[in-house]
């Protein structure tokens, strides 16, 4: 890290892509970690906070010092759903993990968002890659925070299909109306989504890429992907899984990787079989303001080489 690192906080349910994800964010100098705070999603709060401080141990020295924060255990709303099916039952499928690094603060993370967004107004930008829970609650507790916060890069949601639902995409229809508020709030926010995250394949060849260096971090998020690779054969068809949360994290990083376009977003709550649709105004038919930048392309190669590259200088 550097003097002008970028301050984050890493906000999500790991989770397989979580935890590649916030091991790319560890690896990478650009970026200075404030916390990690977790949420109810792929597996259970409980499953998620002790998965959390897992990848703190294969963080290396960035990941040292970092503070864990547990927040919601389930949905506004809604009813909670995990994804067992793609995440496994522990949300970690992989064999030779470390216990984890420390236990959750006692102050809730909706909380320590906004102390640390109040401690440094337009500094902080949060990197959200599972439901939007804890940045929603955080939001209804101070509505000021919309306008604290850098940035928030999610990922989720997409322009076309979903992949929970035929409409909805996994981390917008868990808490549609956690998703809608953050969209309301007025803070600015990148939506990377499936339409981008599914170009994003780890084949055979990408994952064998990440085991070749011998560290324990590439191994681990190897044994990971591949775990996570046999869903997508199965459900799509495809060589491996879909780089979703690590592409949210590269957008941090490397915002040239992606092609932007302003438009208006908002999130269907309503009951029925569009419920946690992102309708994105491609074409500004509604004459609504921008309230996103949508990820509409992405440079995949590079992506990869990227991702590669930084977990390699993990322990």
């Amino acid at each position: 890290m550097t003097a002008s690192s970028l301050p984050v906080i890493l906000d999500g349910d790991p989770g397989v892509d979580d935890a590649a994800a916030w091991l790319l964010a560890f690896a990478s100098p650009e970026l200075r970690v404030l916390g990690l705070t977790t949420t109810h999603g792929n597996v259970g709060l409980d499953r998620t906070t002790h998965n959390a401080g897992v990848v703190l141990a294969l963080g290396g020295e960035a990941a040292r010092g970092v503070p864990l924060y547990a927040g919601a255990d389930r949905p506004l709303l809604r009813a909670p759903e995990e994804a067992h099916a793609v995440h496994g039952q522990s949300g970690l499928p992989a064999r030779d993990l470390p216990a984890p690094l420390r236990t959750p603060e006692t102050e809730h993370a909706a909380l320590f968002l906004i102390r640390v967004a109040r401690a440094a107004p337009g500094e902080v930008t949060v990197i959200a890659t599972g439901p939007l829970t804890n940045l929603a609650l955080a939001l209804r507790l101070a509505p000021d925070l919309a306008g604290l916060l850098r940035e928030v890069v999610w990922m989720g949601g997409s322009t076309g299909q979903g992949n929970r639902t035929p409409a909805a995409e996994a981390n917008a229809l868990t808490d549609p109306h956690a998703a809608a508020v953050v969209f309301g709030s007025g803070v600015p926010l990148r939506m990377v989504g499936l339409n981008v995250t599914m170009q994003c394949i780890a084949g055979p060849g990408r994952v064998a890429a990440l085991r070749a260096p011998g560290n324990r971090a590439g191994a681990v998020t190897a044994e990971l992907l591949e775990f996570y690779a046999d869903f997508y054969r199965r459900r799509y068809g495809l060589d491996g899984g879909a780089m979703h949360d690590p592409l949210a994290v590269a957008a941090a990083l490397r915002p040239d990787l992606l092609t932007w376009q302003a438009m208006p977003v908002t999130v269907d709550t309503a009951e029925g079989p569009n419920q946690g649709r992102t309708v994105c105004d491609l074409y500004g038919v509604t004459g609504a303001p921008a309230n996103a930048r949508v990820a509409v392309g992405v440079d995949a190669p590079a992506f990869f080489g990227l991702f590669t590259e930084r977990l390699a200088r993990l322990p």
